[in-house]
């Protein structure tokens, strides 16, 4: 098929846009998604110091590629990378590789942080304990040393690769719950003490999109599974959006266009975050979920 945009042949079919297009019209169709939001959100602003949550995985690797892209002539913004080790033992060392070689290559400072340095314990030692899931484990761990690396580091922003199918599948699994202060908490440009912001610039990109744009780059993506991936919740509700769009296509920017039109209704005064009495990072309650899952008390 031909590109609708030129007489080249076309790279992708967007069944949601019924559009064909080539490369260059896709990763321009990429990056202008990307700076839309970028300046709908205010993500961005002058002199900001911006920390990239880099994994080395696809998400995170195209994040940090195309924000320095966008941003390398500004002079007033810092951009730097953050990788958190968890211990995943014969997974963590391959991603972590990419991650390095792709901040050298683009010139970014780099920051490691693991889990055995921040908590005392790597993942692969607590999942022994049998006492919490993986991936709960994993998720609230690593935002915590996210966190905490970036606030070190003088960050006023930190960059996330959450794209258009961990958005959907956030918003539809809150929804299914009834979990309004995870609602709460998924708004744009929302300060708390202690939090470094985030920010999303892929939040409209779809998964397949994002991978696609990385291989068109020639970037060193590790498309390595976590092995502690099957054990999340997020699977099932990820297979049922799947199947969805196949039959309705735009499913999950409808669901990420309804969230963002009642998000104002959600913003409260008393939304606000605790400081935990014995790590002093900040959370939902008195004694954070680090410390809880960490069995401290």
């Amino acid at each position: 098929m031909k590109c609708q945009r030129c007489s080249k042949s076309a790279v992708i079919y967007q069944k949601y846009s019924n559009t064909h297009l080539c490369r260059t019209h896709f990763i321009t169709d990429v990056e202008r998604k990307i700076k839309r939001d970028i300046r709908k959100f205010r993500m961005v602003q002058k002199g900001d110091r911006i920390a990239v949550a880099l994994s080395g995985g696809k998400d995170s690797t195209v994040l940090l590629y195309v924000l320095h892209k966008i941003f390398k002539g500004r002079k007033d913004l810092e951009l730097s990378a953050i990788t958190i080790d968890e211990g995943i033992k014969g997974y963590r060392e391959n991603t972590l590789e990419h991650a390095v070689n792709l901040t050298r290559d683009l010139g970014i400072p780099h920051t490691i942080s693991s889990f055995k340095e921040g908590f005392g314990v790597t993942l692969d030692e607590l999942t022994t304990r049998k006492e919490h899931a993986a991936c709960t484990l994993c998720g609230v761990l690593r935002k915590n040393l996210l966190n905490k690396t970036a606030r070190e580091l003088g960050a006023i922003k930190l960059a996330t690769g959450h794209n258009l199918d961990d958005e959907s599948q956030t918003i539809l699994m809150n929804y299914l719950r009834g979990d309004m202060d995870r609602l709460k908490r998924m708004i744009p440009n929302v300060k708390q003490p202690g939090l470094v912001m985030r920010i999303k610039p892929l939040r409209s990109i779809p998964e397949k999109e994002v991978a696609l744009y990385g291989f068109l780059n020639d970037l060193p993506v590790s498309m390595d599974e976590c092995p502690y991936a099957g054990e999340a919740l997020r699977n099932e509700i990820r297979e049922m959006l799947n199947n969805y769009e196949v039959k309705h296509p735009g499913t999950k920017y409808s669901l990420l266009g309804g969230y963002e039109t009642i998000s104002e209704a959600l913003r409260s005064p008393d939304n606000q975050i605790a400081v935990c009495r014995i790590c002093g990072e900040p959370g939902s309650d008195a004694v954070c979920k680090t410390c809880r899952l960490l069995g401290k008390k």
